[in-house]
């Protein structure tokens, strides 16, 4: 029987500062959008987003 041994590998992980910057700005966005929506809106939204994943809502 013949065994083989691969070389270790190791998988590096970037994250970098670039994901960290435009998530910041992705919620800052979205905080700033919603604030200055009106309510019906919001109970639009979120009833269309319900029926669309089939989630009973009524």
């Amino acid at each position: 029987m013949t065994t083989q041994t691969l070389g270790n590998t190791r998988a590096t992980v970037d994250t970098g500062f670039l994901p960290i910057v435009a998530a910041v700005l992705l919620g800052v966005g979205i905080l700033y959008f919603t604030g200055f929506a009106e309510a019906a809106q919001f109970h639009d939204s979120a009833h269309d987003t319900r029926h669309t994943l089939a989630f009973p809502c009524h």
